[in-house]
């Protein structure tokens, strides 16, 4: 397992984190759930500490970091875009966003820029059906998109427009 140079700069900044929980397997969820939110993804040398931090081997952190599709094991965007692709978005046309998506900063879901601004995504569904098609970034919800609001909402986060 290699682990970059830049995580061995965050250690202390982990160890705060892991250790403002106690060292019980019960927390694990927790703690995983805060170091996601604080980094926008599961460091390796993360999970190697809270994995002894918690009692447990790495395996089982690792079972769960990619069990949970809410987890990721890689760095995401600063934003990450998440495009419903349920029965009633894609009806509504989702994929009319993603292409948008794709047009305008050059991500395809599963990607994130070259810049590290977003990061794209797929999801089966996001819960808010009434508001199809929808898309969310970094939870805040926007419904009823078509591609021109694409374009203006990513220009709201600082994404530049190479859809003209």
């Amino acid at each position: 397992m290699q682990i970059d140079a830049k995580e061995y700069e965050n250690a202390s900044a982990y160890k705060s984190l892991i250790e403002s929980y106690a060292g019980k397997p019960e927390y694990l969820l927790a703690i995983m759930q805060d170091m996601q939110r604080q980094y926008n993804y599961l460091p390796r040398l993360a999970i190697t500490m809270i994995a002894a931090h918690v009692g447990l081997p790495v395996s089982r952190v690792y079972a769960m970091a990619s069990f949970y599709k809410a987890f990721s094991l890689t760095p995401k965007g600063r934003f990450v875009i998440r495009v419903c692709d349920g029965t009633a978005c894609h009806i509504k046309n989702s994929e009319t966003l993603l292409d948008q998506i794709e047009k305008q900063l050059q991500a395809r879901p599963g990607e994130t820029t070259a810049d590290g601004l977003f990061s794209v995504e797929t999801v089966n569904c996001l819960g808010a059906c009434a508001l199809a098609p929808v898309m969310v970034i970094n939870g805040r919800v926007y419904g009823k998109v078509n591609r021109s609001d694409v374009e203006r909402i990513i220009k709201e986060y600082g994404g530049q427009s190479d859809a003209n």
